[in-house]
């Protein structure tokens, strides 16, 4: 059955990211379609053709390298290393104007932004789950002795601004505490908070985690987590939460009347008081009541015997449905690739071409979220990012992308002669390898990622308590 899921997942995939491609490639098609261009291919993915069929004069091909596609038109700056030879060379047909050759560029692009801007509209209609971490500046949990507890933090704490800039979410891209972090260049990290109704200011020295060589290098970091709610997902047979009758859905709010805003205040509560009860008030639906466990030493599955009270936690137990308008979402993908180009263009940011995802990442990025609670939902908010992030790419005044056919075009319109068709293959034919290399480049450190190269996670041992007189 596992085989057959991790198919299934695998077709929907690859279906979607043949979609992205097949897309762009039409505005491509059409707009040549449009301007009387000869057209001698349309391909989707380069390489050898898995399958190829002619019609109409024109070559439909399905490649083995899924890395794109393409629209072989000999009227325009050709890419031989890409699209091989053509059957009939530019210089032997009609010559076609810079406009012609700037709506067809253009037409790619344009393609994209509008498959966005469809899948912008279905997420307004059907909402994207959104977790805690999207939700709140209020700091949950501060790993001890980590650069945020080191500068005085604490659980509980709302951040207000990081590195001067405000801050409206704790993870993710735009204005979140995540990406200021990350994107912060001193050798501290100012963070204004909100403690008991006064704002304070400290300075922090950021962290960076531990990589091999051959893998990213590690971005900064304050090691501090979300305010998160604290619902129990499973509680074990005998133990102190199952004999006082809590059951997974239970959200405990309070502990010896202070708000619980992260699971790990009940657990750092029981390692720093490993005897002492644990008074608890718990919402179920909407009812709250008060229990008081006692943690005990399981028989099995506790390291150091440590005292429990054999609760499991929900992950993500807060998530909600929030339905973005489509302008507010291609605005913030906009925004987001904005972002990463400045922190890529600074130099003093950590942020590096190395942290770019290829291909490879978003496949892995797909796969994921089709296995997650939700997750068609999620793939519809990533497909908005990713088509606008494809549609900017290709605008770059780069030979090879679209924008580069664009700024040709410009200059043959301003020079009233096009470039010599060898200087061009020569420019088109050498940016075409630098970016064939960048992208083998980026899918080395993509390929670190997968599911299958990250070490597992660790499997959380299986508490058995001891059996207690009466019902349990």
């Amino acid at each position: 059955m596992q085989i057959l899921n991790v198919v299934v997942i695998g077709l929907e995939v690859l279906v979607l990211f043949n979609l992205l491609i097949f897309v762009h490639e039409l505005g491509h098609f059409l707009a040549a379609r449009w301007r009387k261009l000869k057209i001698e291919r349309f391909a989707i993915w380069f390489g050898k053709p898995l399958w190829k069929a002619k019609w109409n004069g024109v070559e439909y091909v399905l490649g083995t390298i899924p890395a794109g596609g393409y629209v072989s038109l000999p009227q325009m700056a050709t890419m031989e290393v890409i699209e091989g030879k053509t059957e009939e060379p530019g210089e032997r047909l009609p010559p076609i104007s810079p406009l012609d050759k700037i709506l067809v560029a253009f037409a790619g692009p344009l393609f994209s932004f509008g498959l966005a801007l469809v899948f912008a509209v279905v997420v307004w209609m059907v909402g994207r789950p959104v977790s805690e971490a999207e939700t709140t500046t209020t700091i949950g949990y501060v790993e001890e002795d980590g650069p945020a507890a080191q500068a005085g933090l604490r659980a509980g704490d709302t951040i207000l601004a990081v590195d001067g800039k405000r801050v409206t979410k704790f993870g993710g891209m735009g204005e979140s505490i995540q990406w200021r972090v990350i994107r912060s260049e001193g050798q501290t990290i100012p963070v204004r908070f909100e403690r008991d109704g006064q704002v304070h200011e400290v300075s922090i020295t950021p962290a960076y985690s531990t990589t091999k060589p051959w893998q990213r290098k590690p971005l900064r970091q304050i090691h501090i987590a979300p305010a998160m709610a604290a619902v129990i997902g499973r509680t074990y047979s005998n133990s102190p939460a199952a004999l006082a009758g809590l059951k997974p859905g239970d959200d405990v709010v309070a502990l010896q009347d202070r708000p619980v805003v992260h699971p790990r205040t009940v657990s750092d509560f029981i390692a720093a008081h490993p005897t002492q009860p644990l008074p608890l008030t718990v919402r179920r639906g909407l009812r709250e009541f008060h229990v008081t466990l006692k943690p005990e030493v399981p028989l099995q599955g506790s390291e150091n015997q440590t005292p429990m009270i054999g609760i499991l936690w929900a992950e993500n137990p807060k998530l909600a449905l929030k339905y973005p308008q489509p302008l507010e979402q291609i605005v913030d993908s906009v925004s987001a690739m904005v972002s990463t180009f400045e922190a890529l263009f600074s130099r003093k940011s950590d942020v590096k071409p190395q942290h770019l995802g290829g291909f490879i990442k978003i496949i892995n990025v797909y796969y994921v979220l089709f296995q997650t609670e939700n997750g068609w939902r999620q793939v519809l908010w990533f497909s908005v990012l990713l088509n606008v992030n494809l549609a900017l790419l290709n605008l770059l005044p780069i030979p090879v992308l679209d924008g580069g056919h664009i700024t040709l075009a410009l200059f043959e319109s301003i020079a009233r002669r096009p470039l010599s068709g060898k200087v061009v293959q020569y420019i088109q034919t050498s940016c075409a390898l630098l970016l064939i290399g960048f992208m083998l480049y980026i899918a080395f450190y993509d390929v670190q990622e997968l599911p299958w190269k990250r070490e597992p996670r660790p499997q959380l041992p299986e508490l058995i308590f001891a059996p207690k007189d009466g019902p349990p």
